[in-house]
């Protein structure tokens, strides 16, 4: 819930924010006040003021304050799980299309397992997707290696694209939303943090049952208890067989 505590100027109605309540600001919003709170992505301090600089929903997470976007493009962060497509073989390595600016630079180096020049296009190929982890950003590009569990090719399955703003609420906190639809649907996802989403179940139907699950998610984003919204949706959906 949203909380509007009044000044002695009426005209500075300040917007508080409790912990674990997500509500939508605007630009020049106050979010919460006090020192204690600590300013982190899309605000910026004024004061005893921790303002909203974006458009977005104000989370409020143990004394760090963020905003987390509902619209724009993907910019690549170090740490960053991505789901690539390879768009070329080069000298000692594949580019990949991320959905940033710049194409992502897999290096043979940051494989598992050795792999000689002319044996590259057996282990990625074009067109092939590639989940893996951003490690390095800078004049050269974007790198990233593919050496952690769950990393590497990723065949079969759907692959579907979400706005990448959306994808922490795809994720929800520490996995909850992601485990809630791999109990509802007993699909494998994984969730780039670039918008793109891989799913794998055993059936086709249970694939396209997690999309749909996914796609309400991302419609209905900005709303609170979307927790509890999408395990209504499930039960309609398992009501409607």
């Amino acid at each position: 819930m949203v909380e509007k505590d009044k000044d002695t100027d009426s005209s500075k109605a300040k917007i508080k924010v409790k912990a674990d309540s997500r509500e939508i600001v605007v630009p020049g919003e106050t979010i919460v006040s006090g020192e204690q709170y600590l300013p982190g992505e899309g605000v910026y301090r004024d004061g005893e003021d921790i303002v909203a600089a974006r458009f977005g929903l104000a989370d409020v997470s143990d004394k760090l304050i963020k905003i987390i976007p509902l619209s724009g493009v993907y910019i690549p962060r170090r740490g960053n799980v991505v789901i690539g497509t390879v768009t070329d073989i080069i000298g000692k390595g594949w580019l990949l299309d991320i959905g940033a600016t710049d194409n992502a630079f897999l290096n043979v180096a940051e494989v598992p397992r050795y792999i000689n020049q002319n044996e590259m296009p057996e282990h990625f190929n074009f067109g092939d997707s590639v989940v893996g982890k951003i490690f390095s950003i800078g004049g050269r590009g974007i790198d990233i290696f593919v050496k952690n569990r769950g990393h590497g090719r990723l065949d079969d399955g759907l692959l579907i694209k979400i706005n990448p703003n959306k994808v922490p609420r795809v994720i929800g906190k520490e996995g909850s939303m992601v485990n809630v639809i791999k109990d509802a649907t007993g699909c494998n996802i994984t969730v780039g943090q670039n918008g793109v989403v891989w799913i794998k179940g055993e059936s086709i139907d249970d694939e396209v049952k997690t999309k749909k699950i996914i796609k309400f998610i991302c419609d209905n984003s900005a709303i609170n208890g979307l927790t509890e919204k999408v395990e209504d949706f499930v039960k309609t959906m398992d009501k409607g067989k």
